[in-house]
Order: C-alpha cells, then sequence, then structure tokens
C-alpha cells in the first residue's frame, strides 16, 4: 500500500490548498462566456461566485467546479492521509478519484446528469470496488442532485455523503476543517473571481 513518509504542516497544507484554488481563481476570472436552484454552496462563495454568473453558462461553471473540488480534495487527502493511493486501473476502468485505506472515494460537485451510461456507471462502478474489497465512498459538495442518479449510486452500493456530512467525513479523514477554511477565505475575498478585466 502507498505511504507516505511525512506528512505536511498546516502552513505548507495552506499554501498547497491555496495554489489549487488561485489557479482556478485566475481560470474564472479570465472565462468568457458565449436549474433553479438559487442557493450558493462554500465554494461558491469563496470565489465570490453569485447564481446569476453562474446562470450565463450552467454547465461551464458545474464541470469547472466540480473539477475545482476533485482537485482540491485530491490535495488535502494526499497531504493528510498517510494511507492516501492515487486512483487505480481496473482493466478499463476508473472507478474512484483516489483511495484512502479502503475507502475508494469519487468527488462529485453535485450530479444532474441522467443520461444511462452515467447512471449504469454509478451502479456497476460501487460493485466493482466492493467486489475488490473497497467501500465505495461518495464526496458531494452539494445536496440538489438528482434522485435517479443517487438510487443508483445506492443500487452501486455506495455510501453517499451530501455537503455537511461531507465536510464531516473529509474532517474526520483529514483532521482538517475544509468547510471553516473556505467559509475563511470567503469572508477575506482573496480568490473572489474578478471579471473587470477591462
Amino acid at each position: 500500500m502507498f505511504k507516505r513518509e511525512r506528512l505536511m504542516s498546516e502552513k505548507e497544507l495552506d499554501k498547497k490548498l491555496l495554489d489549487v484554488l488561485g489557479e482556478y481563481s485566475k481560470s474564472f476570472s479570465n472565462k468568457e462566456y458565449v436549474d433553479e436552484f438559487n442557493e450558493t454552496d462554500v465554494l461558491m462563495d469563496a470565489f465570490g461566485i453569485t447564481q446569476d454568473l453562474k446562470r450565463e453558462n450552467k454547465q461551464y461553471w458545474g464541470r469547472e467546479l466540480g473539477k475545482c473540488w476533485e482537485s482540491l480534495l485530491k490535495t488535502l487527502f494526499e497531504a493528510t492521509c498517510d494511507d492516501f493511493a492515487p486512483p487505480k486501473r481496473f482493466g478499463a476502468d476508473e472507478p474512484a478519484d483516489f483511495f484512502a485505506g479502503t475507502d475508494a472515494i469519487d468527488t462529485k460537485y453535485r450530479v444532474g446528469s441522467g443520461d444511462s451510461g452515467t447512471l449504469k456507471k454509478f451502479e456497476s462502478y460501487g460493485k466493482l470496488l466492493q467486489a475488490e474489497g473497497y467501500r465505495p465512498v461518495s464526496l458531494f459538495l452539494r445536496f440538489d442532485n438528482l434522485k435517479a442518479a443517487l438510487s443508483k449510486m445506492d443500487a452501486g452500493g455506495w455510501t453517499r455523503f451530501e455537503n455537511d456530512e461531507a465536510f464531516e467525513y473529509i474532517k474526520e479523514k483529514t483532521k482538517f476543517d475544509l468547510k471553516a477554511w473556505l467559509i475563511k477565505l470567503s469572508n477575506s475575498g482573496s480568490i473572489k473571481v474578478n471579471r473587470d478585466n477591462g
């Protein structure tokens, strides 16, 4: 099993996580744009992304915030968990974003796609991971998820954590309060998206 020699100091971890968010903040600030859930979340708040801004291009923001959430969690788990392991291939499939001990962790900002291919993967990946001796765990930042997708995850044996439950799981595993850290960033305004490129 992959074993880390030394875990990072809190200052080093803070810098690493800020680096991840800094890259996304730059990308979001430079982006040009060619569900009616009206609440923001802590990641949107950290960047200062409003629902009005998100509505300009929901697909873009959903995809990018999902990639940011995944990158943030991978960085955090790798920096703090001595049982962290990168994604693994099982045949042609890579059913989880990373591993922490026997937990196969898949990160999701939210799931809104109901296409049959996606739904089948949720179920089959969960069963595949269980057959390999892992507990499939899905960490959702938001709780406005498509019910059909969630039922397929349940059928596949996924343990799902949404919103505050996800942050509790993250804190338990990493000993780092990511939600409080994001709220502090939001209050500081240090990584707010700058849309005034004039």
